[in-house]
């Protein structure tokens, strides 16, 4: 981890252990894989006592300001994860994932984080009992949907829908061909598409054929004149 990462886990596990109500900080994601890079963000997870959690949550912004100087802050409903807060310290700009937990919640995990603090050996306790599960792509959940989705694409190729087109096929690559490539490159950590490129390089020709051209003038002036 560079300087400013540092001393932001320095200054998180320092908050942690000043409020009764959190039993540990965990880091997740590169750090905790071993993946990390000059690119990489942080991943933070604040673990508290299950009856604090709404109080612990509705403070985060106040405990992401105690960590150092945040440029930029907002909740993660947009991924289905509003116990999650994604902030940009700096400067220089950094990006922090601070996930706010209860104990009982570390039943149900993607990974099992690096314990950088913890009170009572609480957290190393709920890890021992449990495991890490990441979530694998369905097939028959995508194949149920997989046709009506080319249907859709098509009628709109037709129209010359063309960015609607364009949409698609970018969530088909997030959805169905990134999630199905990790599976059969034996991936298990499939997060979409990312890092594709370094551990399906053969599916890459493939994946770029999906990647359209950009509309044309004529297209969308036909587009307009059929609207007119």
């Amino acid at each position: 981890m560079g300087p400013l990462a540092s001393r932001i886990v320095d200054a998180g596990s320092a908050a942690a252990r000043e409020d009764a109500r959190i039993v540990g900080l965990t880091i997740g994601g590169s750090v905790a894989s071993g993946t990390v890079d000059e690119f990489s963000d942080l991943d933070l997870v604040i673990v508290c006592r299950d009856e604090a959690h709404r109080e612990i949550l509705a403070g985060a912004r106040e405990f992401a300001a105690r960590l150092g100087p945040v440029l930029a802050a907002f909740t993660g409903e947009h991924v289905g994860e509003p116990r999650l807060l994604i902030c940009l310290y700096g400067p220089p700009p950094f990006h922090v994932d601070l996930k706010f937990v209860g104990l009982a919640d570390l039943s149900a995990r993607v990974e099992d984080g690096l314990v950088i603090w913890e009170r009572d050996g609480e957290i190393s306790a709920a890890l021992t009992d449990t495991a890490a599960e990441w979530p694998q792509p369905d097939a028959q959940w995508i194949e149920d949907r997989f046709w009506v989705w080319i249907h859709y694409g098509a009628t709109k190729l037709g129209r010359g829908e063309l960015f609607e087109c364009l949409d698609m096929l970018a969530y088909l690559r997030s959805e169905v061909f990134g999630p199905l490539l990790a599976t059969i490159h034996g991936h298990p950590r499939s997060q979409r598409v990312r890092r594709v490129e370094e551990y399906a390089p053969t599916a890459v020709p493939a994946l770029e054929a999906t990647i359209g051209d950009q509309p044309r003038a004529p297209h969308s002036q036909l587009s307009l004149a059929r609207h007119q």
